[in-house]
């Protein structure tokens, strides 16, 4: 599946550009030892007491936690919200703002999955922790009457996509999905090309660290066994795949990852940010509203394209 340079005005790119020029007094996000992923982890959750969240349930489903956010009405359809954070910080809670948006734009339902980090954890058993939650969300009754869609970012956006091969073998279940919407994912362990090949000057991520990071990350394989799906999710089958929105920077060593999973997809669309570096949505810019924007459009229409499906199917 070819790809789309996102369409932002020379304003647009011009306000991008002068963004980049603060990242890049930034330290980069590197993952080299398991000491500074904790500290992170701590600074993040003093913050989020501090800060006023939304209210919110907190379910356990088996030993995973999720965190649900609810519409004020009747909800269209349901969100699988998996979080990114290098797969060795974050929580659930630390995506609510965008959840937010997407509860307010879209009517839904978001279902966040909190769930074990890789600092004690072998990544494997993040795999099964969000696939724990998705087998839980697409046969729950209360959910039963909903399409649903699965979104991931960054380290997010590979367990999402692990989560759907993963869901290969109850087709009945991976029929409930609707749809997918990828941001900046990791899909090979052992490093695409743009990571291999990032230099110095990459924003945000430690470019020429993210081998030896995928390396830490899966102690003990080889770049062969690194590459098996759905570890590294680029090697899988899509066969039986919902459609899929993927969103990547030009500026991100993880820009090969997100073009050529999609050209394996078979119903992928695919957008190239111009200027734009990992992490993009995050940033205080038109560009990065826009996407959300037509993310939240575009969830909307495979949630209304569900609801028909399943009233079809009952």
């Amino acid at each position: 599946m070819a790809h789309t340079l996102w369409p932002a005005t020379a304003a647009e790119r011009a306000q991008m550009r002068r963004f980049n020029q603060k990242l890049a007094w930034l330290p980069r996000f590197k993952i080299r030892n398991r000491v500074t992923p904790r500290l992170i982890q701590a600074l993040l959750r003093v913050s989020q007491k501090i800060k006023r969240a939304p209210v919110a349930e907190t379910k356990s489903v088996g030993s995973v936690p999720v965190r649900i956010l609810r519409p004020s009405g009747k909800p269209k359809g349901v969100v699988l919200d998996i979080h990114g954070g290098g797969w060795v910080i974050g929580n659930a809670q630390m995506d609510d703002d965008l959840n937010l948006g997407m509860v307010n734009a879209c009517d839904v339902v978001v279902v966040s999955v909190d769930y074990r980090l890789a600092v004690n954890t072998p990544v494997e058993g993040l795999m099964d922790d969000c696939l724990a939650a998705a087998r839980w969300l697409l046969s729950e009754d209360e959910f039963a009457h909903l399409p649903v869609i699965v979104v991931g970012e960054s380290a997010g956006g590979h367990l999402a996509a692990a989560t759907l091969l993963a869901l290969q073998q109850s087709p009945a279940l991976l029929k409930r999905v609707s749809g997918a919407v990828l941001y900046y994912g990791v899909y090979d362990l052992a490093g695409t090309p743009s990571v291999r090949t990032a230099g110095p000057e990459t924003l945000l991520l430690d470019g020429p660290g993210m081998v030896e990071a995928l390396r830490m990350l899966t102690p003990g394989l080889s770049d062969e066994q690194r590459r098996q799906a759905p570890l590294s999710p680029l090697y899988g089958d899509f066969t039986g795949m919902p459609p899929a929105l993927m969103f990547v920077g030009e500026l991100d060593p993880l820009k090969d990852d997100t073009l050529l999973i999609a050209e394996r997809w078979p119903e992928a669309e695919v957008h190239l940010l111009p200027e734009s570096a990992h992490g993009f949505i995050h940033f205080p810019v038109a560009m990065a509203s826009n996407v959300l924007v037509y993310s939240r459009g575009w969830i909307t229409q495979r949630l209304s394209e569900g609801v028909l499906k399943l009233q079809s199917a009952g």
